[in-house]
């Protein structure tokens, strides 16, 4: 057996539901020439085809050339693996014909820039192939403006900072984006931020993106110390700052019950029309579960402040 073969299948062992001579083995298990080894895949084989569906969406502007969507906490932006269904795209599909698709990036139709799952907020799209071009431009080059507000832990040491630290694939955990400081792995990731407000052991955040890279913000924000409130892959979702006591502790796990994903809108956009050239720029409020959690932390500071 070609040993390129056997590594491919030592890889397969450690991350699959295999049997090796109709037995389980061990990830330290050596595959052997004359191994029958079966694979059990969690689904079949699935169409992947993507379904228009008509979902809701919040449509801030549009013209024949874009249209701005105001995104739920909750909603994917496109079909991928465990999220066929009840994406975005699967409702801009339904209630847009003919979106173009990006070079190298087919089945995302519309589509120039995303935001996660659980983050809400502002999106771009494009309806035209002018519109796509001339948008995808502008995000290559880094002159699209972006803004975010951002509930974290803790407040940061300086009011207003650049964090200017290379993001990459975590060698742990693949699904987290980690921070390497001496940027020597990586790709090149800027963030720019500054304080709102802050009450006691949270505060508000504005972030600025001059790149954008996967998790950038919540990647950046756990490097120094100050992860994004509720976010559960990035530590988050447990009393960071403050103290033990019960009372404190209840208190921190109803506004996580109140907002269920981590603290991040992309609260505005700003970007030159791809046909009229005419500056645009959209601002979006907090959503209500993401206001009201502000409102539960300065009570809660007046409180601990008398």
């Amino acid at each position: 057996m070609p040993n390129v073969t056997r590594n491919k299948l030592q890889e397969a062992i450690q991350n699959e539901h295999i049997k090796v001579n109709e037995k389980k083995i061990k990830s330290s298990y050596k595959v052997k020439s004359e191994d029958k080894i079966v694979v059990s895949l969690p689904s079949p084989p699935r169409n992947e085809d993507i379904e228009p569906e008509n979902i809701p969406l919040d449509i801030v502007f549009e013209d024949k050339d874009v249209l701005i969507i105001n995104k739920k906490a909750g909603m994917v932006v496109h079909p991928a693996h465990q999220n066929w269904n009840g994406t975005l795209v699967n409702a801009l599909m339904y209630h847009f014909n003919n979106l173009p698709e990006m070079k190298n990036n087919e089945g995302r139709p519309g589509l120039v820039h995303r935001i996660d799952k659980e983050t809400s907020g502002l999106l771009v799209i494009a309806k035209t192939e002018i519109a796509m071009k001339k948008l995808s431009k502008q995000f290559y080059d880094h002159s699209i403006e972006r803004t975010y507000q951002a509930l974290v832990w803790g407040t940061p040491i300086k009011e207003k900072d650049t964090i200017k630290v290379n993001l990459g694939r975590s060698f742990k955990d693949r699904r987290i984006i980690e921070g390497f400081a001496d940027n020597t792995f990586g790709k090149k990731a800027i963030t720019h931020y500054k304080l709102i407000e802050e009450y006691h052991y949270i505060s508000l955040i504005e972030c600025k993106l001059e790149t954008g890279r996967t998790h950038q913000i919540r990647a950046h924000m756990k490097h120094i110390g100050h992860p994004i409130f509720n976010d559960k892959t990035y530590g988050g979702d447990k009393v960071v700052k403050g103290n033990r006591f019960t009372n404190y502790k209840k208190f921190v796990e109803n506004n996580f019950k109140l907002m269920p994903r981590q603290g991040l809108h992309a609260k505005s956009l700003g970007f030159v029309h791809p046909t009229s050239n005419k500056k645009m720029f959209f601002d979006s409020e907090l959503p209500d579960d993401f206001q009201e959690v502000i409102n539960r932390w300065k009570k809660y500071n007046k409180s601990i402040n008398y």
